[in-house]
Parts: C-alpha cells; structure tokens; sequence
C-alpha cells in the first residue's frame, strides 16, 4: 500500500476532520511563533540597549583603603557619674595613580576613557558664582557651609571644603560623561585635550559668562580650597548645560550646574590643594563592546592592585531599562514550552479520537497484510501535511498575533518596573534625609533623573525572521512525532479479526 497517497485521500474525503486538525495545529503554531519572535524580539532590544547606552567602569580607591587606612583616636572623658571611652576613626581618601590608570587604559575594549578630579574653589577677581538672588551671594555662601559636603554626594573625591565653584578636572572634556552624552554642549571656544596638561585653562558655563561679561581668551582669578592661594586661570571654551538647579542646589551656589568649572585635572589638583600631579580621584572607562563589561572588568583586575582600588561598573540605568524586556523574554519561552506541551497533548487525543472512529478501517487493512508500520506513518503523512498547512497560515498571522501580545506584555511590565523603581527612590531618598538631610537626598537625585530622562523601550521591533520560521517547523514536527507516537499504541494493541468480528 503507498501509504502516502493513501494518507492524502483520506484527508481528502474527510475535509471537515481535516479543517479541524488544521484550524487546531495552525492555533498552536501561531502561539509557539509568536512566543518566538517575542523572544528574539526582546533579546534583540536588549542588545541594542546595551549598545546604544554603553557600559562604563570607574577606577577609584577601594572603600577598605579609604577606611581600613585611617588612625584610631581614643578619648577618655570622665563625668559625676561614669567614665566613658569614644573611639574615632579618621580617614582619607586614596588618590589614583595615573600610571595605575593608564595600565587599563591600555586593555582591549577600552573605547576611551577620562580621568578626573573633583574640587572647590572659591571666586576670586573678575568672576562671581551664580546665585539663587543677585543681592545673596554672601548669603548662598554661607548656606553652603552650614550645608556642609554631604549635598555633593560622592563627588568631592575626598576634598571635604566647599566653596563658590565645583572644579571639575578631566584628562579630556570631550570624554567626560556631561559632554559625551549631551548634558553639555561646546558653544566656543575650544575643549580641553591631552595638550592643556600643566595649564590653566578651563571652560565655564554660558550663564556664569554673560554675568560676568567673560568670553573666549579672558582671565579670572580663582582661590583654592585652603583659601591661601590664588590662580589666575583663562577661559579656553564656554559651554552650555540642560542641567538646572532645584531644592537646595539653588541655594548652594557651588552646587549649581552652571557654577560647575571644568579645568584639566592638573589644575583641579592644585585647586584642591593635592600637590600630586601624577594622580586623580578616580578613572572612567567606556568600553566599545558592552556586552563584554564583565571580561573587561576581570582582566583589569590582573593590572592593578584590589587591595587599594575598586573597579565598578555602571549599569543601573541599562538595568532598569532592560529589566522589562528580560521579564517579557522569560514569559516568552515559557509560551513556546507550554503551547508545546499543550499542543502534543491535544494532537494526542484528537489522532486517538480519529483512531477510535477508524478502527474498521484499520482493521481491513491489517487482515489484508499491511504493517502496523504503515498505518502509523499513514496517520504521520496526514498529521504532516496539516501541520505544513498550519505552518504557512501561522507565518503570515503569528506576526500579528506577537506584536499584539508581546507590546501588552512589555507595556505591563514596564509599568511594574516602573512602580518598583519609583518605590525604591522613595525608601532610598527617605534614608538619605534621615542618614544627613540633604547629602542622601542630593545623591540619589542624580540617579533618578538619569533614570527619568533616559529613553524606556516602550515597542518591540516583533517580525517573522527565516530562522523562527524553521525553529517552527521543527517544533511542528517534534509536536506531530509525539502525537503520533503517543497515539500509536492503540494501533499495535488493535487485532484484526476482533475488529472485523466487533
């Protein structure tokens, strides 16, 4: 008997029974598909995530070198009624060695990277800070030191002074992160380079400019840190920032985004009084391949010395970003699976149902010699050709099917990741102002503007790709094996002549 040809008749005369299993596997087949591209959909935003945000590792001392390295001071005070005994730890921070630094620099998969400084300094001749009120310049002064350094966060580097201005001190203005994604735009002038190493020169905002009539070439005094000596520094380049100052920023004139001063990191270690030019608070490294932060990281590990430095990676706002699409991957291979299962269970009972209704069929081919075999690869062929059936019309309908499941999903998603992030900042912000008022607040209000301004993957590019076309002919073909094999006991159990005789 061929039992090709006469699989096909039977689908042929029995095309209600034939729809059926059609309209059956094509249902499986579009959900298994749509899982798929779901899946290959989110992986994909995910990379182009990663791509588009980049990955950045930051050199800096190690919090044991910074607190495993200070003195203890014991005090012993007596009073009327006990004697008490207060142990103070002091500490300070470990600078960067710009040797140390250029050693990772010097690694694969270093795309750039930029060192820095960070410090105060207050206004000397020719230049006064922006404040929140023309008439309180003395008054944001003093603000500022009753403020204390706990609203710079971590950015002061060790340098606990405050002042009239932030000097930022970078190897390269183009690198720094302000500059490199936006936050800040050259307006004239020119950046600052390897070349201004040893220099003066410094960029300063538009505002603080036109206030001050500065321009392009001209000179300002500065004093450091100490207060003890002064700088005369000129304006190489003017820049403009989308940064504004809120809370108690815009009462903290050193704490206002256009109060900010960028130098080369040699002069922001004289500012700071650091009489070490060789080294740096700390070394920011953006990788040309983010996917392999991880190796990177390692590798640099085997160049610097981890007692004394920490390598950390910067990838909270990728996090949070992908978080969502991760989620909606997950759920999509859970699709696929279940559907999977599902599908070879169904098929199952259908084929034993059309078995069922079958039997004297089969048994008249069996009392006329045909192999069991052969009946089962009969009732493969018709199970074969529904699923290519099934398979065109879930090709050209899964598509739609997984772009209007997979962006529900992401859409959901994102809005839990949303609320969980958004409940986080909230506990975070409320320790900080319980841990120092305004230095924890201050410090995670960074965060979640990065977080508020950056762009949430809200649509999933979902298109039927060739290679989730033949991942879904595999599984249609693992799913009709199975059905057929599950269902195929009933036929090697069936006796002829019981058959014919029931």
């Amino acid at each position: 008997m061929n039992f090709i040809k006469h699989g096909l008749l039977s689908l042929w005369a029995k095309k209600g029974r034939t729809l059926l299993l059609c309209a059956v596997f094509s249902a499986i087949l579009i959900f298994v598909l749509a899982g798929l591209t779901i899946k290959s959909a989110a992986e994909k935003a995910t990379e182009n995530a990663q791509n588009s945000l980049g990955a950045t590792v930051t050199l800096a001392a190690s919090r044991e070198a910074i607190f495993g390295g200070g003195q203890n001071d014991t005090s012993t005070s007596d009073s009327s009624s006990t004697d008490s005994t207060s142990e103070r730890r002091e500490f300070t921070s470990t600078p960067v060695k710009v040797s140390d630094a250029e050693k990772i620099a010097a690694l694969d998969n270093v795309k750039s990277y930029v060192l820095v400084t960070s410090g105060t300094a207050t206004a000397g001749d020719g230049i006064e800070p922006i404040t929140s009120s023309d008439t309180t310049s003395s008054l944001s002064t003093a603000d500022s030191s009753q403020q204390g350094p706990g609203g710079m966060g971590g950015g002061m580097g060790g340098n606990m002074q405050t002042g009239d201005f932030t000097i930022t001190g970078v190897s390269s203005s183009a690198n720094y992160s302000s500059f490199s994604d936006g936050t800040a735009t050259l307006e004239d002038g020119e950046a600052l380079t390897a070349d201004d190493a040893g220099t003066n020169n410094v960029l300063i905002e538009e505002t603080l400019a036109e206030s001050n009539g500065l321009s392009v070439g001209d000179t300002f005094k500065l004093t450091d840190s100490d207060g003890e000596n002064e700088v005369t520094v000129t304006v190489k380049g003017i820049y403009s920032t989308t940064e504004s100052a809120s809370g108690i920023a815009a009462q903290v004139s050193m704490l206002n985004p256009v109060n900010t001063i960028y130098s080369y990191y040699t002069l922001a270690n004289t500012l700071s009084g650091n009489t070490d030019e060789d080294t740096v608070d700390s070394a920011i490294y953006t990788l040309s391949e983010p996917s392999k932060v991880t190796a990177f990281t390692k590798a640099a590990e085997k160049v610097i010395d981890t007692d004394t430095y920490d390598l950390t990676t910067d990838d909270q706002l990728y996090q949070s970003m992908i978080t969502p699409l991760e989620n909606v991957s997950s759920f999509a291979k859970n699709i696929v699976i279940l559907v999977a299962v599902a599908g070879i269970i169904i098929l199952t009972l259908i084929v034993m149902l059309m078995i069922r209704e079958r039997r004297y069929e089969i048994g008249v081919l069996l009392s006329m010699g045909e192999s069991r075999a052969k009946m089962i690869f009969q009732f493969f062929t018709e199970m074969f050709v529904t699923m290519l059936i099934a398979l065109v019309i879930a090709t050209f309908t899964g598509n739609i099917v997984g772009n209007v499941v997979g962006n529900q999903l992401l859409s959901q998603e994102t809005t839990t990741s949303q609320t969980d992030t958004q409940t986080q900042q909230g506990a975070n912000n409320q320790q900080g102002n319980q841990n120092g008022g305004p230095g924890g607040g201050g410090q995670m209000g960074g965060f979640n503007t990065a977080v508020q301004g950056s762009t949430e993957i809200d649509d999933l590019n979902i298109t039927v790709q060739p290679k989730e076309v033949a991942i879904l002919a595999g599984l249609g073909l693992v799913i009709s094996f199975f059905s057929i094999l599950l269902s195929s006991f009933g036929i090697l159990r069936l006796n002829p002549k019981k058959i014919l005789i029931g």
